[in-house]
C-alpha cells in the first residue's frame, strides 16, 4: 500500500512512517469511546487512514505492542467515519497475566465493547478488516495466515465512501510505541454467505 494515500486524523506528536512500517508513540489520556456505561466521550486518539468507495475488499496489518505497559494501552485497525460512527479492533493491555482481545463498534454515538482474555505473553497480532457493502468483519491471527473471526457488524453510515486504517492510544497516564507492518489490500476474503437465503 502507498502510505502517501494515508491521512491523519489527529496527527500524533511522535511518529515515523516509511514504505514498510508505521510507528506511533501514544500520548496519555488518548482514546476512542462514546457514552455507553462510562457516560464519557473520548475522541482524541490518532488515526491514520486511507479512503475508498470499493464495496468488497480486505485490509490486513500486523501490529506489535510489546512496549505497552499500562491498562488499556492499545493499537489496531480502525474505520473512523466521524466522532460518532466508527469501529476498531485491537488488544488492550490489562496486567502481567492477561490482555483483552476485543472490538468496539460505535453507531450514532453509542459504543459497545466485546472482549476475550488472551495471554500477556502475546506481543503482536495480525488483523484483517473486510467489507461487504455496508457490513464489516474483523478477524485476528497470530501467524498472518490463519484468521479467526472477532466480529461481524453493520455500520449505519458505512454505505458508500469510507475511511479505514490504523490507530493507537493510551487512555490512562501512559505512553508506548505501537508498530504496524505488512499492510496490504486484497480482494475480499469474506466470502458470500452459503446457507439461509436473504429475506
Amino acid at each position: 500500500m502507498d502510505m502517501k494515500d494515508f491521512k491523519w486524523i489527529r496527527e500524533p506528536e511522535i511518529y515515523r512512517i516509511d514504505s514498510k512500517c508505521v510507528e506511533i508513540v501514544t500520548m496519555p489520556y488518548t482514546d476512542l469511546w462514546q457514552r455507553t456505561y462510562y457516560h464519557f466521550r473520548n475522541d482524541n486518539a490518532p488515526v491514520l487512514q486511507t479512503e475508498t468507495d470499493e464495496r468488497f475488499f480486505s485490509f490486513v496489518v500486523k501490529t506489535d505492542f510489546s512496549d505497552s505497559r499500562r491498562r488499556f494501552d492499545q493499537c489496531g485497525i480502525v474505520m473512523y467515519l466521524d466522532s460518532e460512527n466508527w469501529l476498531k479492533g485491537s488488544i488492550e493491555y490489562e496486567n502481567g497475566e492477561f490482555r483483552h482481545l476485543g472490538s468496539v463498534v460505535t453507531n450514532n454515538g453509542y459504543s459497545d465493547w466485546a472482549t476475550t482474555p488472551i495471554s500477556a505473553a502475546v506481543n503482536s497480532m495480525w488483523y484483517r478488516f473486510s467489507r461487504r457493502e455496508d457490513d464489516y468483519r474483523i478477524e485476528y491471527s497470530q501467524d498472518g495466515v490463519h484468521f479467526n473471526q472477532m466480529r461481524i457488524c453493520h455500520m449505519n453510515k458505512g454505505n458508500g465512501k469510507i475511511r479505514f486504517g490504523i490507530y493507537a492510544c493510551s487512555p490512562e497516564n501512559s505512553s508506548f510505541k505501537a508498530v504496524f507492518t505488512d499492510m496490504k489490500l486484497t480482494e475480499c476474503q469474506w466470502k458470500a454467505h452459503d446457507g439461509q437465503q436473504p429475506d
